[in-house]
Protein backbone atom coordinates (compact mmCIF):
# COMPACT_ATOMS: atom_id res chain seq x y z
CA UNK A 1 0.00 0.00 0.00
CA UNK A 2 3.03 2.30 -0.05
CA UNK A 3 4.20 4.45 2.81
CA UNK A 4 1.81 5.00 5.68
CA UNK A 5 1.47 7.35 8.58
CA UNK A 6 0.15 6.17 11.93
CA UNK A 7 -1.90 8.88 13.58
CA UNK A 8 -1.84 9.49 17.33
CA UNK A 9 -4.32 7.35 19.17
CA UNK A 10 -4.81 4.79 16.42
CA UNK A 11 -2.68 2.09 17.99
CA UNK A 12 -4.68 2.36 21.21
CA UNK A 13 -7.66 1.10 19.26
CA UNK A 14 -5.86 -2.16 18.40
CA UNK A 15 -5.53 -1.08 14.80
CA UNK A 16 -3.81 1.25 12.42
CA UNK A 17 -5.25 4.37 10.85
CA UNK A 18 -3.73 4.69 7.41
CA UNK A 19 -3.41 8.12 5.84
CA UNK A 20 -1.46 8.21 2.59
CA UNK A 21 -0.03 11.49 1.30
CA UNK A 22 -2.66 13.18 -0.82
CA UNK A 23 -2.89 15.97 -3.32
CA UNK A 24 -4.27 19.40 -2.59
CA UNK A 25 -7.10 19.46 -0.07
CA UNK A 26 -10.43 18.56 -1.56
CA UNK A 27 -13.22 21.00 -0.83
CA UNK A 28 -16.99 20.94 -1.10
CA UNK A 29 -17.22 17.18 -1.20
CA UNK A 30 -20.06 15.03 0.03
CA UNK A 31 -19.95 11.71 1.88
CA UNK A 32 -20.39 9.62 -1.28
CA UNK A 33 -17.34 11.36 -2.74
CA UNK A 34 -15.32 10.33 0.29
CA UNK A 35 -16.59 6.76 0.18
CA UNK A 36 -16.22 6.28 -3.57
CA UNK A 37 -17.14 3.17 -5.52
CA UNK A 38 -14.59 0.87 -3.87
CA UNK A 39 -13.43 -0.13 -0.44
CA UNK A 40 -10.61 2.41 -0.22
CA UNK A 41 -11.54 6.07 -0.47
CA UNK A 42 -10.43 7.87 -3.64
CA UNK A 43 -9.68 10.83 -1.35
CA UNK A 44 -7.47 8.86 1.03
CA UNK A 45 -5.08 11.18 2.84
CA UNK A 46 -6.77 14.37 1.72
CA UNK A 47 -8.18 17.03 3.97
CA UNK A 48 -11.86 17.65 3.27
CA UNK A 49 -13.93 20.55 4.55
CA UNK A 50 -17.56 21.12 5.41
CA UNK A 51 -18.84 17.65 4.51
CA UNK A 52 -22.58 17.84 5.27
CA UNK A 53 -24.79 15.26 6.93
CA UNK A 54 -27.07 14.30 9.84
CA UNK A 55 -25.74 12.48 12.91
CA UNK A 56 -27.20 8.95 13.04
CA UNK A 57 -25.31 7.47 16.02
CA UNK A 58 -22.80 8.33 18.73
CA UNK A 59 -20.29 5.95 20.31
CA UNK A 60 -18.80 7.20 23.56
CA UNK A 61 -17.39 3.93 24.91
CA UNK A 62 -14.74 1.48 23.76
CA UNK A 63 -11.50 2.05 21.90
CA UNK A 64 -13.02 3.90 18.93
CA UNK A 65 -15.22 6.78 20.15
CA UNK A 66 -16.84 8.99 17.57
CA UNK A 67 -20.04 9.47 15.62
CA UNK A 68 -21.69 8.42 12.40
CA UNK A 69 -23.33 10.89 10.04
CA UNK A 70 -25.18 10.44 6.77
CA UNK A 71 -26.02 12.54 3.75
CA UNK A 72 -29.83 12.81 3.34
CA UNK A 73 -29.32 13.59 -0.38
CA UNK A 74 -27.90 10.41 -1.97
CA UNK A 75 -26.26 10.40 -5.37
CA UNK A 76 -28.18 7.37 -6.66
CA UNK A 77 -25.07 5.24 -7.24
CA UNK A 78 -25.65 1.88 -5.48
CA UNK A 79 -21.89 1.46 -4.97
CA UNK A 80 -21.26 4.63 -2.99
CA UNK A 81 -22.19 4.70 0.68
CA UNK A 82 -23.89 7.80 2.06
CA UNK A 83 -22.60 7.23 5.62
CA UNK A 84 -19.29 8.03 7.31
CA UNK A 85 -17.67 7.67 10.74
CA UNK A 86 -15.84 10.48 12.50
CA UNK A 87 -13.12 9.22 14.85
CA UNK A 88 -12.70 11.35 18.00
CA UNK A 89 -10.05 9.66 20.17
CA UNK A 90 -9.48 12.45 22.67
CA UNK A 91 -12.97 12.89 24.09
CA UNK A 92 -16.57 11.76 23.52
CA UNK A 93 -18.02 13.69 20.59
CA UNK A 94 -20.14 16.73 21.41
CA UNK A 95 -23.01 15.89 19.11
CA UNK A 96 -26.40 14.22 19.36
CA UNK A 97 -28.41 12.06 17.00
CA UNK A 98 -30.34 14.37 14.66
CA UNK A 99 -27.75 17.15 14.64
CA UNK A 100 -27.01 18.61 11.22
CA UNK A 101 -23.23 18.90 10.93
CA UNK A 102 -20.56 20.10 8.56
CA UNK A 103 -17.42 18.07 9.21
CA UNK A 104 -13.84 18.73 8.24
CA UNK A 105 -11.09 16.16 8.63
CA UNK A 106 -8.54 13.91 6.99
CA UNK A 107 -9.80 10.90 5.04
CA UNK A 108 -8.34 7.70 6.50
CA UNK A 109 -8.76 3.94 6.26
CA UNK A 110 -8.80 2.18 9.62
CA UNK A 111 -7.49 -1.39 9.69
CA UNK A 112 -8.00 -3.38 12.87
CA UNK A 113 -4.81 -5.43 13.09
CA UNK A 114 -3.79 -8.39 15.18
CA UNK A 115 -0.44 -9.09 16.77
CA UNK A 116 2.37 -8.80 14.25
CA UNK A 117 0.10 -7.58 11.46
CA UNK A 118 0.48 -4.46 9.37
CA UNK A 119 -2.15 -2.71 7.25
CA UNK A 120 -0.45 -4.13 4.16
CA UNK A 121 -0.78 -7.70 5.38
CA UNK A 122 -3.81 -7.85 7.67
CA UNK A 123 -6.64 -9.92 6.21
CA UNK A 124 -9.21 -7.61 7.80
CA UNK A 125 -11.11 -5.09 5.77
CA UNK A 126 -10.77 -1.39 6.47
CA UNK A 127 -13.39 1.19 7.34
CA UNK A 128 -13.33 4.63 5.79
CA UNK A 129 -13.47 7.46 8.32
CA UNK A 130 -12.48 11.04 9.06
CA UNK A 131 -9.74 11.67 11.61
CA UNK A 132 -8.34 14.84 13.12
CA UNK A 133 -11.82 16.20 12.65
CA UNK A 134 -13.67 19.33 13.66
CA UNK A 135 -17.26 20.16 12.91
CA UNK A 136 -19.99 22.70 13.18
CA UNK A 137 -23.55 21.92 14.28
CA UNK A 138 -25.89 23.97 12.12
CA UNK A 139 -29.28 22.71 13.24
CA UNK A 140 -31.34 19.54 13.60
CA UNK A 141 -33.14 17.35 11.08
CA UNK A 142 -34.85 13.95 10.84
CA UNK A 143 -32.42 11.07 10.81
CA UNK A 144 -32.26 9.49 7.32
CA UNK A 145 -34.57 6.49 7.21
CA UNK A 146 -32.84 3.20 7.82
CA UNK A 147 -32.45 1.09 4.70
CA UNK A 148 -34.05 -2.31 5.32
CA UNK A 149 -31.83 -5.36 4.96
CA UNK A 150 -34.17 -8.08 3.75
CA UNK A 151 -33.85 -11.70 2.59
CA UNK A 152 -33.79 -10.50 -1.01
CA UNK A 153 -31.51 -7.48 -0.67
CA UNK A 154 -28.37 -9.38 0.35
CA UNK A 155 -26.94 -11.56 -2.44
CA UNK A 156 -26.36 -15.25 -1.77
CA UNK A 157 -22.88 -15.12 -3.30
CA UNK A 158 -20.47 -13.97 -0.63
CA UNK A 159 -17.50 -12.31 -2.33
CA UNK A 160 -15.53 -12.15 -5.58
CA UNK A 161 -12.12 -13.80 -5.73
CA UNK A 162 -9.09 -11.61 -5.21
CA UNK A 163 -7.93 -8.82 -2.93
CA UNK A 164 -11.13 -6.88 -2.36
CA UNK A 165 -9.39 -3.54 -1.83
CA UNK A 166 -8.35 -3.59 -5.47
CA UNK A 167 -11.76 -4.51 -6.90
CA UNK A 168 -14.74 -2.29 -7.74
CA UNK A 169 -17.88 -2.95 -5.76
CA UNK A 170 -20.67 -5.05 -7.23
CA UNK A 171 -23.35 -4.90 -4.51
CA UNK A 172 -25.96 -6.65 -6.63
CA UNK A 173 -23.80 -9.79 -6.95
CA UNK A 174 -21.81 -10.17 -3.73
CA UNK A 175 -22.81 -9.89 -0.08
CA UNK A 176 -19.53 -8.35 1.13
CA UNK A 177 -19.82 -5.74 -1.62
CA UNK A 178 -23.42 -5.08 -0.64
CA UNK A 179 -22.44 -4.46 2.98
CA UNK A 180 -19.46 -2.32 1.99
CA UNK A 181 -21.67 -0.16 -0.23
CA UNK A 182 -23.75 0.61 2.91
CA UNK A 183 -20.76 1.14 5.22
CA UNK A 184 -21.71 3.55 8.05
CA UNK A 185 -25.22 4.06 6.66
CA UNK A 186 -28.32 3.71 8.79
CA UNK A 187 -29.72 0.22 8.13
CA UNK A 188 -32.28 -2.05 9.78
CA UNK A 189 -33.41 -5.66 10.13
CA UNK A 190 -36.93 -6.65 11.15
CA UNK A 191 -37.97 -9.66 13.24
CA UNK A 192 -34.44 -11.02 12.98
CA UNK A 193 -33.63 -14.51 14.24
CA UNK A 194 -30.59 -14.88 16.47
CA UNK A 195 -28.05 -17.32 15.00
CA UNK A 196 -25.12 -16.49 17.31
CA UNK A 197 -25.74 -16.10 21.07
CA UNK A 198 -24.85 -12.99 23.05
CA UNK A 199 -21.14 -13.09 23.82
CA UNK A 200 -19.04 -11.73 26.68
CA UNK A 201 -18.54 -8.45 24.80
CA UNK A 202 -22.22 -7.63 24.43
CA UNK A 203 -22.70 -8.65 20.81
CA UNK A 204 -24.86 -11.25 19.08
CA UNK A 205 -25.43 -12.38 15.51
CA UNK A 206 -28.69 -12.43 13.55
CA UNK A 207 -29.61 -13.46 10.05
CA UNK A 208 -31.46 -11.46 7.43
CA UNK A 209 -32.05 -14.71 5.51
CA UNK A 210 -34.07 -16.94 7.84
CA UNK A 211 -34.29 -19.82 5.34
CA UNK A 212 -30.56 -19.95 4.65
CA UNK A 213 -29.30 -23.38 5.78
CA UNK A 214 -31.65 -23.24 8.76
CA UNK A 215 -31.59 -25.93 11.42
CA UNK A 216 -34.45 -27.10 13.60
CA UNK A 217 -33.22 -25.20 16.66
CA UNK A 218 -32.80 -21.87 14.86
CA UNK A 219 -29.23 -22.17 13.62
CA UNK A 220 -27.70 -21.15 10.33
CA UNK A 221 -25.36 -24.05 9.51
CA UNK A 222 -22.05 -23.83 7.70
CA UNK A 223 -22.27 -26.48 4.99
CA UNK A 224 -19.22 -25.78 2.83
CA UNK A 225 -16.48 -23.32 1.99
CA UNK A 226 -18.71 -22.02 -0.81
CA UNK A 227 -21.66 -21.51 1.55
CA UNK A 228 -20.59 -19.02 4.23
CA UNK A 229 -24.18 -17.84 4.82
CA UNK A 230 -24.36 -14.30 3.55
CA UNK A 231 -27.33 -13.30 5.73
CA UNK A 232 -25.31 -13.33 8.97
CA UNK A 233 -24.92 -9.90 10.57
CA UNK A 234 -23.41 -9.05 13.91
CA UNK A 235 -25.44 -6.76 16.19
CA UNK A 236 -23.68 -4.64 18.79
CA UNK A 237 -25.99 -2.36 20.79
CA UNK A 238 -24.70 1.19 21.27
CA UNK A 239 -25.60 2.56 24.70
CA UNK A 240 -28.46 0.07 25.09
CA UNK A 241 -29.03 -2.87 27.44
CA UNK A 242 -27.82 -6.10 25.88
CA UNK A 243 -30.23 -9.07 26.04
CA UNK A 244 -28.93 -12.52 26.92
CA UNK A 245 -30.10 -14.01 23.63
CA UNK A 246 -29.80 -17.64 22.60
CA UNK A 247 -29.77 -19.13 19.12
CA UNK A 248 -33.33 -19.28 17.81
CA UNK A 249 -34.50 -16.24 19.77
CA UNK A 250 -35.91 -13.24 17.92
CA UNK A 251 -35.32 -9.51 17.96
CA UNK A 252 -38.96 -8.68 17.26
CA UNK A 253 -39.67 -5.46 15.45
CA UNK A 254 -36.97 -3.21 14.07
CA UNK A 255 -33.29 -3.23 14.99
CA UNK A 256 -31.49 -0.33 13.37
CA UNK A 257 -28.32 1.73 13.40
CA UNK A 258 -25.18 2.45 11.40
CA UNK A 259 -23.46 -0.41 9.59
CA UNK A 260 -19.91 -0.87 10.86
CA UNK A 261 -17.18 -3.51 10.52
CA UNK A 262 -15.18 -5.42 13.12
CA UNK A 263 -12.41 -7.96 12.76
CA UNK A 264 -14.41 -9.95 15.31
CA UNK A 265 -17.34 -11.03 13.17
CA UNK A 266 -17.19 -8.80 10.13
CA UNK A 267 -19.97 -6.36 9.25
CA UNK A 268 -22.04 -5.34 12.24
CA UNK A 269 -25.09 -3.28 12.92
CA UNK A 270 -24.23 -0.74 15.63
CA UNK A 271 -27.74 -0.77 17.04
CA UNK A 272 -29.14 2.53 18.23
CA UNK A 273 -32.56 0.84 18.43
CA UNK A 274 -32.97 -2.80 19.34
CA UNK A 275 -35.93 -5.05 18.61
CA UNK A 276 -37.70 -6.69 21.53
CA UNK A 277 -35.89 -9.80 22.69
CA UNK A 278 -38.30 -12.71 22.41
CA UNK A 279 -36.91 -16.01 23.68
CA UNK A 280 -38.25 -19.07 21.90
CA UNK A 281 -37.49 -21.37 24.80
CA UNK A 282 -34.80 -23.57 23.28
CA UNK A 283 -33.55 -25.70 26.17
CA UNK A 284 -30.35 -27.69 26.69
CA UNK A 285 -30.83 -31.21 25.41
CA UNK A 286 -30.86 -34.40 27.45
CA UNK A 287 -29.94 -37.61 25.64
CA UNK A 288 -31.30 -41.04 26.44
CA UNK A 289 -29.42 -43.51 28.63
CA UNK A 290 -27.59 -46.31 26.88
CA UNK A 291 -29.09 -49.81 26.94
CA UNK A 292 -27.21 -52.46 28.93
CA UNK A 293 -25.66 -53.87 25.73
CA UNK A 294 -24.71 -50.46 24.32
CA UNK A 295 -21.30 -48.90 24.88
CA UNK A 296 -21.72 -45.12 25.15
CA UNK A 297 -18.63 -43.15 24.06
CA UNK A 298 -18.69 -39.36 24.36
CA UNK A 299 -16.37 -36.49 23.47
CA UNK A 300 -16.44 -33.20 25.36
CA UNK A 301 -14.21 -30.13 25.04
CA UNK A 302 -14.33 -28.70 28.56
CA UNK A 303 -12.70 -25.35 27.57
CA UNK A 304 -9.50 -25.00 29.55
CA UNK A 305 -10.70 -26.79 32.65
CA UNK A 306 -8.04 -26.19 35.30
CA UNK A 307 -7.52 -27.19 38.90
CA UNK A 308 -7.75 -23.50 39.81
CA UNK A 309 -11.25 -23.00 38.36
CA UNK A 310 -14.24 -22.10 40.51
CA UNK A 311 -16.20 -25.06 41.81
CA UNK A 312 -19.23 -23.85 39.87
CA UNK A 313 -17.58 -24.76 36.56
CA UNK A 314 -16.88 -28.29 37.76
CA UNK A 315 -20.44 -28.60 39.05
CA UNK A 316 -21.99 -27.45 35.79
CA UNK A 317 -19.81 -29.73 33.71
CA UNK A 318 -20.64 -32.58 36.09
CA UNK A 319 -24.37 -32.06 35.71
CA UNK A 320 -23.91 -32.05 31.95
CA UNK A 321 -22.18 -35.42 32.14
CA UNK A 322 -24.48 -37.06 34.68
CA UNK A 323 -27.79 -35.68 33.37
CA UNK A 324 -27.55 -34.28 29.84
CA UNK A 325 -25.17 -36.97 28.59
CA UNK A 326 -26.80 -39.69 30.74
CA UNK A 327 -23.43 -40.82 32.17
CA UNK A 328 -21.54 -42.25 29.18
CA UNK A 329 -19.31 -45.27 29.69
CA UNK A 330 -16.24 -43.57 28.16
CA UNK A 331 -15.62 -39.85 27.78
CA UNK A 332 -12.80 -38.33 25.75
CA UNK A 333 -12.07 -34.95 27.32
CA UNK A 334 -10.31 -32.12 25.52
CA UNK A 335 -8.75 -28.97 27.00
CA UNK A 336 -7.88 -30.40 30.40
CA UNK A 337 -5.25 -28.17 31.99
CA UNK A 338 -2.78 -29.00 34.71
CA UNK A 339 -3.49 -28.54 38.40
CA UNK A 340 -2.29 -24.92 38.50
CA UNK A 341 -3.88 -23.84 35.24
CA UNK A 342 -2.42 -20.87 33.40
CA UNK A 343 0.27 -20.29 36.03
CA UNK A 344 3.49 -21.12 34.19
CA UNK A 345 5.26 -22.86 37.06
CA UNK A 346 6.51 -26.12 35.59
CA UNK A 347 3.56 -28.16 36.90
CA UNK A 348 2.24 -30.61 34.31
CA UNK A 349 0.20 -33.06 36.42
CA UNK A 350 -3.59 -32.88 36.06
CA UNK A 351 -4.66 -35.40 38.71
CA UNK A 352 -6.10 -32.59 40.83
CA UNK A 353 -8.12 -31.20 37.93
CA UNK A 354 -9.50 -34.60 37.00
CA UNK A 355 -10.20 -35.59 40.59
CA UNK A 356 -12.32 -32.48 41.12
CA UNK A 357 -14.32 -33.28 37.98
CA UNK A 358 -14.80 -36.92 38.94
CA UNK A 359 -15.92 -35.94 42.45
CA UNK A 360 -18.37 -33.41 41.05
CA UNK A 361 -19.88 -35.95 38.65
CA UNK A 362 -20.42 -38.41 41.49
CA UNK A 363 -22.01 -35.65 43.57
CA UNK A 364 -24.34 -34.88 40.64
CA UNK A 365 -25.62 -38.44 40.65
CA UNK A 366 -23.26 -39.88 38.06
CA UNK A 367 -20.94 -42.85 38.40
CA UNK A 368 -17.57 -42.75 40.12
CA UNK A 369 -15.40 -42.43 37.03
CA UNK A 370 -11.76 -43.38 36.79
CA UNK A 371 -9.36 -41.61 34.45
CA UNK A 372 -6.35 -42.26 32.27
CA UNK A 373 -4.11 -39.64 30.71
CA UNK A 374 -0.45 -38.86 30.00
CA UNK A 375 1.20 -35.69 31.27
CA UNK A 376 2.70 -33.69 28.37
CA UNK A 377 6.17 -32.20 28.24
CA UNK A 378 5.96 -28.78 29.89
CA UNK A 379 4.97 -26.12 27.36
CA UNK A 380 5.04 -28.47 24.36
CA UNK A 381 1.36 -28.95 23.53
CA UNK A 382 0.11 -25.45 22.76
CA UNK A 383 -3.01 -23.93 24.23
CA UNK A 384 -3.04 -21.31 26.96
CA UNK A 385 0.53 -20.65 28.13
CA UNK A 386 1.23 -22.46 31.39
CA UNK A 387 -1.90 -24.60 31.14
CA UNK A 388 -0.29 -27.71 29.60
CA UNK A 389 -3.50 -28.63 27.85
CA UNK A 390 -4.11 -32.32 27.10
CA UNK A 391 -6.74 -34.93 26.27
CA UNK A 392 -7.86 -37.51 28.82
CA UNK A 393 -10.22 -40.44 29.28
CA UNK A 394 -12.90 -40.87 31.91
CA UNK A 395 -14.54 -44.29 32.15
CA UNK A 396 -17.13 -45.99 34.32
CA UNK A 397 -15.43 -49.08 35.83
CA UNK A 398 -18.83 -50.62 36.58
CA UNK A 399 -19.56 -50.76 32.86
CA UNK A 400 -16.21 -50.96 31.05
CA UNK A 401 -12.66 -52.03 31.85
CA UNK A 402 -9.50 -50.21 30.85
CA UNK A 403 -6.68 -52.41 29.60
CA UNK A 404 -3.61 -50.98 31.27
CA UNK A 405 -0.40 -51.79 29.45
CA UNK A 406 2.83 -50.06 30.56
CA UNK A 407 5.19 -48.05 28.39
CA UNK A 408 3.09 -45.03 27.45
CA UNK A 409 4.62 -41.64 28.19
CA UNK A 410 4.85 -38.17 26.68
CA UNK A 411 7.52 -39.05 24.12
CA UNK A 412 7.10 -42.75 23.29
CA UNK A 413 4.96 -43.57 20.23
CA UNK A 414 2.27 -46.19 20.60
CA UNK A 415 2.13 -49.03 18.05
CA UNK A 416 -0.39 -51.61 16.93
CA UNK A 417 0.90 -55.11 17.65
CA UNK A 418 -0.52 -58.60 16.95
CA UNK A 419 -1.52 -60.82 19.84
CA UNK A 420 -3.03 -64.27 19.15
CA UNK A 421 -4.69 -63.13 15.95
CA UNK A 422 -6.05 -59.91 17.39
CA UNK A 423 -4.70 -56.40 17.58
CA UNK A 424 -3.60 -54.67 20.72
CA UNK A 425 -1.63 -51.56 21.67
CA UNK A 426 2.03 -51.61 22.59
CA UNK A 427 1.08 -49.32 25.49
CA UNK A 428 -2.29 -48.34 26.91
CA UNK A 429 -2.77 -45.47 27.25
CA UNK A 430 -0.32 -44.27 24.62
CA UNK A 431 0.32 -41.29 22.36
CA UNK A 432 0.45 -41.29 18.56
CA UNK A 433 3.84 -40.30 17.09
CA UNK A 434 4.45 -37.58 19.71
CA UNK A 435 7.77 -36.50 18.17
CA UNK A 436 6.36 -36.01 14.66
CA UNK A 437 6.48 -32.36 13.48
CA UNK A 438 2.74 -32.56 12.80
CA UNK A 439 2.16 -32.24 16.54
CA UNK A 440 4.37 -29.21 17.09
CA UNK A 441 2.72 -26.92 19.66
CA UNK A 442 -0.35 -29.15 19.52
CA UNK A 443 -2.03 -31.82 21.60
CA UNK A 444 -0.96 -35.38 20.96
CA UNK A 445 -3.75 -37.96 20.55
CA UNK A 446 -4.33 -40.36 23.42
CA UNK A 447 -5.16 -43.98 22.56
CA UNK A 448 -6.71 -46.38 25.03
CA UNK A 449 -7.76 -50.01 24.87
CA UNK A 450 -11.05 -50.81 26.61
CA UNK A 451 -12.96 -54.03 27.20
CA UNK A 452 -16.76 -54.02 27.05
CA UNK A 453 -18.62 -57.30 27.66
CA UNK A 454 -15.42 -59.12 26.69
CA UNK A 455 -14.92 -57.21 23.42
CA UNK A 456 -11.82 -55.00 22.92
CA UNK A 457 -12.58 -51.45 21.77
CA UNK A 458 -9.89 -48.91 20.89
CA UNK A 459 -10.65 -45.22 21.48
CA UNK A 460 -8.52 -42.41 20.08
CA UNK A 461 -9.03 -39.03 21.79
CA UNK A 462 -7.95 -36.06 19.66
CA UNK A 463 -7.60 -32.32 19.83
CA UNK A 464 -6.12 -31.16 16.52
CA UNK A 465 -4.38 -27.81 16.13
CA UNK A 466 -6.58 -24.72 16.14
CA UNK A 467 -7.55 -22.46 13.27
CA UNK A 468 -5.49 -19.60 14.69
CA UNK A 469 -3.85 -17.64 11.88
CA UNK A 470 -6.42 -18.55 9.23
CA UNK A 471 -7.90 -15.65 7.30
CA UNK A 472 -11.51 -14.77 8.22
CA UNK A 473 -14.49 -15.46 5.99
CA UNK A 474 -15.29 -11.74 5.97
CA UNK A 475 -11.74 -10.60 5.16
CA UNK A 476 -10.38 -8.73 2.19
CA UNK A 477 -8.54 -11.74 0.72
CA UNK A 478 -10.95 -14.07 -1.04
CA UNK A 479 -11.16 -16.97 -0.84
CA UNK A 480 -9.56 -16.85 2.61
CA UNK A 481 -6.36 -18.80 3.15
CA UNK A 482 -6.53 -21.65 5.66
CA UNK A 483 -2.88 -21.92 6.66
CA UNK A 484 -3.53 -24.12 9.70
CA UNK A 485 -5.30 -26.71 7.58
CA UNK A 486 -2.07 -28.29 6.37
CA UNK A 487 -1.06 -29.24 9.89
CA UNK A 488 -4.44 -30.81 10.65
CA UNK A 489 -4.24 -32.87 7.47
CA UNK A 490 -0.85 -34.23 8.57
CA UNK A 491 -2.25 -34.94 12.04
CA UNK A 492 -5.19 -36.79 10.51
CA UNK A 493 -2.85 -38.93 8.41
CA UNK A 494 -0.92 -39.99 11.51
CA UNK A 495 -4.13 -40.95 13.32
CA UNK A 496 -5.36 -42.82 10.26
CA UNK A 497 -2.04 -44.62 10.08
CA UNK A 498 -2.49 -46.15 13.53
CA UNK A 499 -6.09 -47.13 12.74
CA UNK A 500 -4.90 -48.72 9.49
CA UNK A 501 -2.28 -50.70 11.42
CA UNK A 502 -4.89 -51.98 13.89
CA UNK A 503 -7.27 -53.06 11.14
CA UNK A 504 -4.45 -54.62 9.10
CA UNK A 505 -3.86 -56.98 12.02
CA UNK A 506 -7.56 -57.47 12.69
CA UNK A 507 -9.95 -56.35 9.92
CA UNK A 508 -12.78 -56.44 12.44
CA UNK A 509 -11.01 -54.19 14.97
CA UNK A 510 -13.42 -51.85 16.72
CA UNK A 511 -11.90 -48.36 16.70
CA UNK A 512 -13.54 -45.08 17.68
CA UNK A 513 -11.73 -41.89 16.65
CA UNK A 514 -13.22 -38.91 18.41
CA UNK A 515 -12.59 -35.45 19.76
CA UNK A 516 -12.22 -31.82 18.75
CA UNK A 517 -10.66 -32.02 15.30
CA UNK A 518 -10.96 -28.24 14.86
CA UNK A 519 -12.25 -28.77 11.36
CA UNK A 520 -15.42 -29.41 9.42
CA UNK A 521 -16.94 -32.59 8.10
CA UNK A 522 -16.27 -31.36 4.54
CA UNK A 523 -12.65 -30.40 5.29
CA UNK A 524 -9.51 -32.07 3.88
CA UNK A 525 -8.52 -33.06 7.43
CA UNK A 526 -11.66 -35.12 8.02
CA UNK A 527 -11.45 -36.46 4.47
CA UNK A 528 -7.93 -37.70 5.26
CA UNK A 529 -9.43 -39.78 8.08
CA UNK A 530 -12.32 -41.21 6.07
CA UNK A 531 -10.26 -41.87 2.93
CA UNK A 532 -10.88 -45.31 1.50
CA UNK A 533 -13.71 -46.08 3.91
CA UNK A 534 -11.34 -46.96 6.76
CA UNK A 535 -13.38 -44.69 9.04
CA UNK A 536 -16.88 -43.31 8.64
CA UNK A 537 -18.40 -40.29 10.30
CA UNK A 538 -21.30 -40.90 12.66
CA UNK A 539 -22.60 -37.42 11.79
CA UNK A 540 -23.48 -38.60 8.29
CA UNK A 541 -26.63 -40.11 9.79
CA UNK A 542 -27.95 -36.60 10.52
CA UNK A 543 -29.35 -34.06 8.05
CA UNK A 544 -26.50 -31.70 7.03
CA UNK A 545 -28.03 -28.68 8.80
CA UNK A 546 -28.03 -30.61 12.10
CA UNK A 547 -24.30 -31.42 12.05
CA UNK A 548 -22.84 -28.86 14.41
CA UNK A 549 -21.21 -28.65 17.82
CA UNK A 550 -19.96 -25.07 17.82
CA UNK A 551 -21.26 -21.65 16.79
CA UNK A 552 -18.78 -19.09 15.47
CA UNK A 553 -19.76 -15.68 14.07
CA UNK A 554 -23.29 -16.98 13.60
CA UNK A 555 -22.26 -20.11 11.69
CA UNK A 556 -23.21 -23.38 13.38
CA UNK A 557 -20.42 -25.78 12.50
CA UNK A 558 -19.04 -29.20 13.24
CA UNK A 559 -15.62 -29.11 14.89
CA UNK A 560 -16.10 -32.19 17.08
CA UNK A 561 -16.44 -35.62 15.53
CA UNK A 562 -17.01 -39.32 16.12
CA UNK A 563 -15.65 -41.69 13.48
CA UNK A 564 -15.68 -45.48 13.57
CA UNK A 565 -14.24 -48.46 11.72
CA UNK A 566 -16.58 -50.93 9.98
CA UNK A 567 -16.00 -53.41 12.80
CA UNK A 568 -17.95 -51.20 15.17
CA UNK A 569 -21.16 -51.74 13.23
CA UNK A 570 -24.23 -49.56 13.67
CA UNK A 571 -23.79 -46.33 15.62
CA UNK A 572 -26.56 -44.40 17.35
CA UNK A 573 -25.22 -40.83 17.33
CA UNK A 574 -26.33 -37.68 19.12
CA UNK A 575 -24.95 -34.15 19.35
CA UNK A 576 -26.18 -33.00 22.75
CA UNK A 577 -26.72 -29.24 22.46
CA UNK A 578 -26.02 -27.77 25.88
CA UNK A 579 -23.54 -24.94 25.27
CA UNK A 580 -22.87 -23.55 21.83
CA UNK A 581 -26.34 -22.12 21.22
CA UNK A 582 -26.59 -20.36 24.59
CA UNK A 583 -25.43 -17.06 26.02
CA UNK A 584 -24.79 -18.84 29.33
CA UNK A 585 -22.21 -21.51 28.52
CA UNK A 586 -20.14 -23.94 30.55
CA UNK A 587 -17.96 -24.59 27.50
CA UNK A 588 -18.02 -23.23 23.97
CA UNK A 589 -18.45 -26.75 22.53
CA UNK A 590 -21.36 -29.17 22.61
CA UNK A 591 -20.54 -32.75 23.60
CA UNK A 592 -21.27 -35.66 21.30
CA UNK A 593 -22.28 -39.21 22.07
CA UNK A 594 -22.08 -42.46 20.14
CA UNK A 595 -23.86 -45.59 21.36
CA UNK A 596 -22.30 -48.78 19.98
CA UNK A 597 -23.08 -52.49 20.16
CA UNK A 598 -19.61 -53.99 19.78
Amino acid sequence: MGSSKVLAGALAACGVLVVLPGSAAAAEVRIHDVQGAGRVSPLLGQRVSGVPGVVTGVRTEGTAPGFWFQDPEPDGDPRTSEGLFVYTPDAPPRVAVGDVVAVSGTVAEYYAVGDGEQPETTPNQSVTELSGANWEVTGTAPVPAAEPITPDSVPDAYAPDGELDALPLDPARFALDYYESREHMNVSVTDARVVGPTDAYGALTVTSKPEQNAGERGTTTYLGYDEPNSGRLKVEPVGLPVPAANVGDELAGRTEGPLDYSRFGGYLLAATALGEHRPVGVEPEVTRAQDPDELAVATYNVENLAGTDEQSKFDRLARGVAVNLAAPDVIALEEVQDDTGATDDGVVAADGTLRRLVDAIAAAGGPRYEWRQIDPVDGADGGQPGGNIRVAFLFDPARVSFVDRPGGDAVTPVRAVPAEGRAELSASPGRIAPADPAWEASRKPLVGEFSFRGEPVFVVANHFTSKGGDQPLHGRFQPPARESERQRVEQARLVRGLVADLTAIDPGAKVVVTGDLNDFGFSPAVSALTEGGLLSSAADALPPVERYSYVYEGNAQALDHVLTTPGVGRVDYDVVHVNAEFADQTSDHDPQLARLRP
